[in-house]
């Protein structure tokens, strides 16, 4: 049940990033992380949507988390990625190269060698607030650090650590959720009286605002590739020195978890550093309304993708659809002179 809840969360995720960026995908470019852009978003059905995926992921996670270990759950997040790809190739008929899906097999078969071998047991200890206390200076250390280090150098590596600091985050605040969780109470009104609570609403917050940091500061290459990364494994380190989690590493294991790890890594990096996943995951409309698919794709007089001359006096073949456009298409045919793309 516990890999059922957690594959379904990152299904969900995978769901709300799409849904979301197709709200999003016409929204003027000035609305950049203002909050114009939620009012501009709430106006939108299919974003609205997202919201509901978006609070079943939550849903999902939150039910796996109480019932499984940090260990497992947070790697299974990294599923998003291979379902993102998939989705995208069976349901919008994008052109996926090899390299997404060399990418997303590396990462699934990563994450399923890992677990297949680890083994996570345990996870069953509640900390109390002396633990909370230690891993609180040590996560909130690294978090200061890495912001000290996003306020210097190219844009590519302050997204990389901006991207870093809102994935421990992410990790704390799943690892808030864990504890909420494992202390249900017949009265559910008594959870209020919880500092953890709490910290859940502000460590999840602060997350979000690094994370939209991430993105404005640099390629949301670097951003997604720093939070598929850190994010599984300090949640990983959360689990083990706090909840009790224990994972086999005895005679060949260990290294063989360790290669899995860097597949799964290697995997979900290529993933997210793919254009077209890239895109979509980036919270930054593109200035000129067009995905790069069709940014590329040549427009007819009719304002539609087509075929355009070639040098020679031929026919250049047609460009795939750009993502979105099954769900925009009607809208287009009605209005071919406006048309618009994700």
């Amino acid at each position: 049940m516990v890999y059922f809840l957690a594959v379904g969360g990152a299904l969900a995720n995978a769901l709300t990033t799409i849904f979301q960026r197709l709200g999003l995908k016409d929204a003027p470019a000035e609305h950049s992380l203002r909050f114009s852009l939620i009012a501009y978003a709430m106006r939108r059905k299919v974003w609205l949507l997202g919201c509901l995926f978006l609070i079943s992921g939550f849903l999902f996670q939150a039910s796996a988390l109480h019932f499984g270990r940090l260990t497992i759950v947070q790697p299974i997040a990294t599923l998003e990625l291979p379902f993102l790809v998939a989705i995208l190739a069976f349901w919008f008929h994008q052109r996926i190269s090899w390299v997404e899906w060399g990418g997303a097999i590396a990462a699934t078969l990563g994450l399923a060698t890992f677990l297949a071998l680890a083994v996570p047991t345990g996870g069953n200890r509640v900390p109390g607030l002396a633990a909370w206390g230690i891993a609180a200076a040590a996560l909130l250390g690294g978090t200061a650090l890495t912001l000290a280090l996003a306020q210097f150098g190219p844009p590519t590596w302050r997204a990389a650590m901006f991207g870093s600091a809102a994935a421990i985050m992410f990790a704390v605040t799943a690892a808030m959720i864990k504890q909420v969780t494992s202390d249900f109470h017949p009265h559910w009104y008594t959870f209020l009286t919880h500092w953890y609570v709490y910290a859940m609403v502000v460590t999840g917050l602060t997350a979000v605002f690094l994370a939209q940091s991430a993105y404005h500061a640099g390629p949301v290459t670097a951003s997604q590739t720093s939070l598929v990364i850190v994010d599984p494994l300090v949640s990983m380190t959360i689990g083990l020195a706090l909840f009790g989690d224990k994972i086999h590493t005895a005679g060949a294991r260990g290294p063989f978890e360790v290669m899995a790890l860097v597949a799964l890594f290697a995997g979900a990096c290529v993933v997210s550093t793919a254009p077209l996943i890239a895109h979509i995951k980036s919270e930054e409309p593109p200035s000129d309304g067009l995905s790069p698919l069709a940014a590329r794709a040549p427009v007819t007089a009719a304002g539609t993708p087509g075929r355009t001359p070639a040098r020679n006096g031929g026919a250049a073949p047609d460009r795939a659809p750009a993502f979105g456009g099954r769900i925009a298409g009607a809208k287009r045919r009605r209005r071919p002179d406006a048309a618009q793309t994700l």
